[in-house]
């Protein structure tokens, strides 16, 4: 073992299981250290991330006190780039350099290896590196995945499997079990798991609407589960009959109540607003919970003013209001608006 070899092991490890820690335990025991590289560090709560980056730290110092305090075992955030693996690609080469950096070795000849194994189609990355070298792990611990774990948890009466969790990991799940937010996300799981029973499974047709204004973004604070108290970007289903271009403006007017001096703006000008050239669909097959839902995204860019543009809440929008745009963050969003108002205002 050379005092510069690396391995690094990506996941959401939602939460942390004994098969992620036998996977690390392995990369231990071949490399010098390791890189446990926590994937959606930027993202609201909701069933499928129910916890916190720090949250999962935390379940990493329950099972890893030694090797995290001696430097052996390093953990890092990664934030979800769900419309760019070239852009996720980028942060893990990045928060690789840095660790090896701080480790004290040359990223030119520091040895890094990639460690995990591949149960099934979101371990797609470990081909994205070919620089680095493969450490496979076959999981002694049978077919479970993370996902078993949150299905038997997220109840009214939780279970929280011991047999695959650590002592420390099922105590601290023990203790949220308690807690407010856990309530929270057993609420919205209850309405996601009733959802395709009165909706369908979809696919369904969505248009949003991305408005900025003197350095401001028009948004909604959610009001109804899924993803209350959530800001979003106006927008919503699209009606029978109805063009999608429309939606999106009738969307805007309902949510926003959008209006200047003479009132609120007429569907007609706010077309005009409109800039076609930006005009996207965003259409990431898990974007949403609910279930299948493709989304076609336009960009309205009002005219630079000193008085923003009137807005109020309105339909399912709890609030609607002006934000600038650098006071924002990821966890702040609902879904994946965040990375629509990324890619579609060049933040």
């Amino acid at each position: 073992m050379q005092s510069n070899d690396f391995s690094v092991f990506i996941g959401r490890f939602q939460p942390l299981h004994i098969g992620h820690e036998h996977v690390v335990r392995e990369a231990l025991s071949r490399t010098s250290h390791v890189i446990v590289l926590i994937g959606s560090a930027n993202v609201a709560r909701d069933p499928r991330n129910p916890f916190t980056y720090d949250e999962r730290v935390a379940m990493f110092r329950k099972s890893f006190a030694y090797e995290m305090a001696n430097g052996r075992l390093v953990v890092e955030p990664l934030d979800d780039h769900l419309y760019s693996d070239t852009a996720w690609c980028a942060e893990v080469q990045n928060r690789v350099k840095r660790v090896v950096l701080a480790a004290g070795n040359s990223p030119a000849e520091a040895k890094v290896n990639l460690a995990g194994y591949g149960k099934d189609a979101t371990s797609y990355y470990l081909k994205m590196f070919p620089e680095w070298e493969n450490i496979q792990v076959d999981s002694q611990y049978g077919t479970f995945s993370a996902s078993d774990v949150r299905k038997q948890y997220f109840q009214r009466i939780p279970v929280v499997p011991r047999s695959i969790l650590s002592t420390g990991v099922a105590e601290w799940m023990d203790a949220f079990a308690m807690g407010d937010e856990f309530r929270t996300l057993l609420a919205e799981r209850e309405y996601l798991d009733a959802y395709p029973a009165q909706w369908g499974k979809g696919p369904f047709v969505t248009a949003d609407a991305v408005v900025v204004q003197s350095g401001h973004i028009l948004l909604v604070e959610r009001g109804r589960l899924p993803g209350k108290g959530l800001l979003a970007i106006p927008g919503g289903f699209v009606d029978p009959g109805e063009r999608i271009r429309d939606a999106a403006i009738r969307e805007l007017r309902e949510e926003t109540g959008i209006g200047d001096a003479k009132g609120q703006i007429p569907p007609a000008m706010l077309a005009s607003f409109i800039d076609d050239s930006r005009t996207r669909v965003f259409d990431a097959p898990n974007r949403s919970l609910r279930g299948r839902i493709i989304t076609h995204a336009y960009l309205f860019r009002l005219p630079e003013r000193r008085s923003l543009f009137t807005v109020k809440g309105g339909d399912d929008a709890a609030h609607a209001h002006w934000y600038r745009i650098g006071d924002l963050t990821a966890d702040m969003f609902f879904e994946d608006h965040w990375s629509i108002i990324t890619q579609m205002a060049d933040l």
